[in-house]
């Protein structure tokens, strides 16, 4: 653990890791740090909102590490070059065939996506990547590991590339469980012939003769393009190190991209386990079917802002479910997110306009149930149900939830310092000051104070309706 104090309850942070299929403490390789590699967006086109999911949940454990007072080193990829739409390693490169669909430079989409997917990382409240590197940019990197896989015997190359053998590797199939037998079940049937077996993938990709790509470079075998994998091994190294704590990713990467990661890292790197704990995000389910760009799902942040609804609402949904469970997805039920969300934000407005002192040992308690939840393996639902459980203590004074709630959005981040919406509380400050003057009379047991606010407001037509979890007000 880091060399200072951290709230209770947060003392130990406990994982599921894909890799062992255990929740396991965190133990990171140097005391008091942690270095994040989260995979992040093929900039062919907007992102999704499921494509989203998987980067508010390392943003929520980062934040997490950082309370808990870890030093964290975050780093998320770009990948504006080698993605195939099939991960069998064939057909066209997404950033090329974007490009000939629209006319327009692979350089220019991957530019325009990259700051898109940006912004809405901003508008969902995320921290900023300390390093967002791009493949592109890190192609000497890759043809290195490739060249020092080919030197230990880990490569062939056919007509259509340098590929990964995977009977080099035998532990091959333990990372996402995979029999190799059952092809189809493994998504690896394909049409390259030449292939030895066909979870052999490819490192290097070369460009067929007579034809002509945006994105291309020479390499020691010929031109061509790196293929998908590598460039997160090749970065992920560069930035963290042989060996590093945390590789996060959606769900769906388990089984061909992050299982071939493992092979070429730690037969490039030697190293066994490459990575500490390997954290996976469910999908976001529509009816029974991820959401997902390749179904014709476009559903992203735009969406939520043209439907009327603050994008924190999404982030708030997100906490309602565990990161490792499938989350029934529609917009109503976004909608209703954010419904309880503008309530909460009421509720911590009229908590610190009522001023006060707070008394650690008063709030202690809330505040180890929210920290305890959170080590657990990220429980989201259980912390945020611990802070609605706070609201309704009786023991705790305006100023005890205000602090607790203050200190839970550090994590949260879904703006519980906003100014509440009109619609519940009207927009007069001077109102709002009164309302709070009183509700710091009652608490003071001041009650002539509080009944002389009250029949001033009644003579204005302002009618004071106190609520278990405090006061509002509306125009009669």
């Amino acid at each position: 653990m880091p060399d200072r104090d951290v709230p209770l309850g947060l003392e130990e942070i406990r994982l599921y890791d894909t890799r062992t299929r255990s929740v396991r403490p965190l133990e990171p390789l140097e005391p008091g740090k942690v270095g994040i590699y989260t995979c992040g967006p093929t900039v062919y086109a907007p992102q999704t909102l499921g494509n989203m999911r998987s980067q508010l949940v390392p943003d929520l454990l980062r934040r997490v590490l950082i309370a808990a007072g870890y030093d964290v080193t975050f780093v998320t990829n770009i990948t504006d070059v080698g993605h195939l739409v099939d991960d069998s390693d064939d057909g066209d490169d997404k950033m090329e065939k974007a490009a000939a669909a629209t006319g327009e430079s692979a350089a220019d989409i991957a530019a325009r996506y990259t700051e898109q997917w940006a912004d809405d990382r901003r508008r969902l409240g995320c921290l900023e990547p300390d390093i967002r590197p791009k493949a592109a940019d890190h192609i000497a990197e890759q043809i290195a590991m490739v060249e020092t896989l080919e030197a230990k015997g880990h490569t062939y190359v056919i007509d259509d590339g340098v590929y990964f053998d995977t009977a080099s590797f035998p532990a091959y199939a333990d990372f996402a469980g995979l029999r190799l037998d059952d092809l189809e079940a493994t998504g690896r049937v394909d049409s390259i012939e030449a292939k030895r077996h066909p979870a052999d993938f490819a490192l290097w990709k070369l460009t067929p003769p007579g034809v002509k790509r945006q994105q291309e470079w020479d390499s020691p075998w010929g031109r061509g393009f790196p293929g998908w994998h590598i460039e997160c091994s090749a970065m992920a190294t560069k930035y963290l190190g042989e060996r590093f704590d945390i590789h996060t990713g959606g769900i769906d990467h388990v089984r061909v991209h992050h299982t071939n990661e493992v092979a070429q890292s730690e037969c490039a790197l030697d190293v066994h386990p490459w990575v500490g704990h390997w954290v996976h995000t469910e999908f976001l389910d529509l009816g029974g079917e991820k959401i997902s760009k390749s179904k014709g799902h476009v559903l992203t942040v735009d969406t939520l802002v043209d439907e009327g609804i603050d994008p924190l609402a999404f982030r708030y949904f997100s906490l309602q479910g565990h990161y490792r469970q499938n989350q029934a997805f529609s917009i109503d039920a976004v909608r209703a997110a954010g419904t309880a969300l503008r309530r909460l934000r009421l509720i911590a407005h009229q908590a610190r306009a009522a001023g006060g002192a707070a008394d650690p040992d008063r709030w202690e308690g809330a505040r180890r149930a929210f920290w305890s939840a959170l080590a657990d393996d990220l429980n989201a639902p259980a912390a945020v149900a611990a802070l609605w459980e706070a609201t309704r203590d009786p023991d705790l004074t305006p100023a005890d939830l205000w602090a607790l709630l203050e200190e839970a959005d550090t994590v949260l981040a879904v703006d519980l310092g906003a100014a509440p919406d009109a619609d519940q509380t009207g927009s007069d400050a001077r109102i709002d000051a009164l309302v709070a003057e009183r509700a710091a009379a009652r608490a003071a047991k001041d009650f002539a104070t509080s009944d002389r606010i009250r029949d001033e407001l009644a003579a204005e037509g302002i009618e004071v309706v106190d609520t278990p979890t405090g006061a509002t007000w509306r125009r009669r």
